[in-house]
C-alpha cells in the first residue's frame, strides 16, 4: 500500500479525527493533566485500545455490504430504528448547539473579539453550511486533511514546548485510584474518548459516501481502508496524549485548577502559556483549540444531517441506503436552525443541558458497542470481512469494561 492509497484510505478516517478530537481532548485530557499529572496518559491510551473495534465496525460493515450501520442494526431488529430515531431527535440539535456554542466562544478567546456570542454562533453556522452545501463530502474531507494537519502540528508544538514544566514522578502515581471523585472523572473521561461510540454510524456514513465519489479503478480494498482508519484513528489517541501533557506541563506543576467548560479552559490555557513560555507557544495553543472545535463542528453537522438522512432513507424502505443531495441539504439546514434555536433560548441554563446530553452517551456506549458487535457476526455479510478473532475478543472487552464504567458512574453518582 503506497503513500497515495493510504491518503485516499484514510479520507473517510481523517474527517472522523476532525470530529472525535474535540472537547473529550480539549476539556477532558487537558484536565487530566492539569488535574493528575501523567498519572491518566495509560487510561487514555487503554480505552482508544478497548473502544477501536467499535469503531471499525462502521467501516467494516459499510465496506462489505455498501449499507450503512443503521441498516444493520433494522437487520438485527427493525424497532432499533425507531430506538435510534427517537434518540438522535431529542440529542441531536443539543449536541450540534453545543459544539457551536464552544466554538464560538472558542473563536473569541482566540481572536479577541467583542462581538456578542450569538453574533459568533451564527458565524460559525453559517460558514459551516456554506462548507457542507456548496462543497459537500469533498470539501469536507480535504478541510479535514488541513485543519487536522494543522491541529496535529500545533498540538505536538504547544506539548514540546510544554515537557520541561513536567513533573513526571505524576507518571507513577496511582492515588487516584481511591479517591471516588478521581474515579468518577475517570469513568467520565473513558466515556467520551475519543468520543461517543455512536459516531460509528457516522464513520459508516462517510466510508460508503467516500466509495460512492471514487471511480472504479480508485477503489480500494477493505484491509486498505482499514489501514486508513486505523492510521486516522491513533492519531485522535496520540493527540489526547498531547493534551494530557499540555495540561500537565503549564497546569498541574503549579497547582492551578482547570476551568471547567471548554471555551474558558481554552482561553485559560493560551493565558498561561503566554504568561510561562511567551506569546509564539500561546499562538500554537490557540490555533490547536480553535481548529479542534473547528473540524468537530463541520463533521458534526455532517454527520447529523447524513444521519438522519439514512434513517428517513430506511422508512422509504431503501435499506442500509443513503439519502439524496436534496434530504441532506433539508436535514442540514432543519438541524442548523435548530441549533441556533435551543441556543437562542436556553444559552443562559446551557451547561445543564450540557450535562444531560454527555450523560446520555455515556449510558448508551456500551450498548451501542455491543449492536456494532452484533452487526458485525450476526447480519449478512462475506465471512472474509467479519472480524479476526482477536478483534471479536477485543470488542467483549470493551463491551464488558464499557458496561462495568457505566454501572460504577451510577454507583459513584448514587453515593
Amino acid at each position: 500500500m503506497n503513500f497515495r492509497e493510504l491518503q485516499r484510505a484514510a479520507g473517510p478516517g481523517l474527517i472522523f479525527a476532525g470530529s472525535a478530537i474535540g472537547v473529550s481532548h480539549l476539556v477532558q485530557s487537558t484536565r487530566a493533566g492539569a488535574m493528575y499529572g501523567l498519572a491518566l496518559v495509560v487510561v487514555i491510551i487503554l480505552i482508544n485500545l478497548l473502544k477501536y473495534p467499535a469503531f471499525r465496525f462502521g467501516v467494516d460493515y459499510a465496506h462489505s455490504t455498501g449499507k450503512t450501520l443503521i441498516g444493520g442494526y433494522r437487520e438485527l431488529a427493525p424497532w432499533l430504528i425507531v430506538v435510534y430515531a427517537v434518540m438522535s431527535i431529542l440529542i441531536a440539535p443539543i449536541g450540534g448547539a453545543a459544539v457551536t456554542a464552544t466554538t464560538a466562544a472558542i473563536l473569541a478567546a482566540v481572536t479577541g473579539t467583542d462581538l456578542p456570542l450569538l453574533a459568533l454562533v451564527l458565524l460559525a453556522l453559517g460558514a459551516t453550511l456554506v462548507l457542507l452545501l456548496v462543497g459537500g463530502y469533498g470539501w469536507l474531507e480535504r478541510l479535514s486533511k488541513i485543519l487536522v494537519a494543522f491541529l496535529t502540528l500545533a498540538t505536538i508544538a504547544a506539548a514540546g514546548v510544554a515537557l520541561p514544566q513536567i513533573d513526571w514522578s505524576s507518571a507513577a502515581s496511582f492515588e487516584w485510584t481511591i479517591d471516588p471523585l478521581a474515579i468518577l472523572f475517570v469513568v467520565a473521561l473513558a466515556g467520551f474518548m475519543p468520543t461517543a461510540i455512536g459516531q460509528s454510524v457516522d464513520i459508516s456514513l462517510w466510508t460508503l459516501k467516500s466509495r460512492e465519489d471514487a471511480t472504479s479503478g480508485e477503489k480500494l480494498s477493505l484491509g486498505a481502508t482499514r489501514k486508513g482508519f486505523l492510521a486516522a484513528y491513533w492519531l485522535t489517541g496520540f493527540l489526547a496524549v498531547c493534551f494530557c501533557i499540555m495540561g500537565a506541563g503549564v497546569m498541574h506543576s503549579d497547582g492551578i485548577t482547570p476551568e471547567s467548560g471548554a471555551p474558558e479552559l481554552a482561553a485559560q490555557i493560551i493565558g498561561l502559556y503566554a504568561e510561562t513560555l511567551g506569546p509564539i507557544p500561546a499562538f500554537f495553543a490557540g490555533i490547536a483549540a480553535l481548529c479542534v472545535m473547528a473540524t468537530t463542528m463541520a463533521a458534526a453537522f455532517d454527520g447529523i444531517a447524513r444521519g438522519f438522512g439514512a434513517i428517513y432513507q430506511e422508512y422509504r424502505g431503501d435499506i442500509g441506503g443513503t439519502a439524496s443531495r436534496s434530504t441532506y441539504a433539508f436535514f442540514l439546514i432543519l438541524f442548523v436552525v435548530l441549533s441556533f434555536a435551543f441556543l437562542a433560548v436556553f444559552l443562559e441554563s446551557f451547561t445543564v443541558f450540557i450535562d444531560l446530553v454527555t450523560s446520555i452517551y455515556f449510558v448508551l456506549t456500551p450498548g451501542t458497542a455491543l449492536l456494532n458487535h452484533l452487526v458485525v457476526t450476526r447480519c449478512e455479510m462475506a465471512n472474509e470481512d467479519r472480524p479476526s478473532a482477536a478483534m471479536r475478543l477485543l470488542s467483549w472487552t470493551g463491551i464488558v469494561v464499557l458496561a462495568a464504567m457505566s454501572i460504577m458512574f451510577f454507583v459513584l453518582k448514587a453515593s
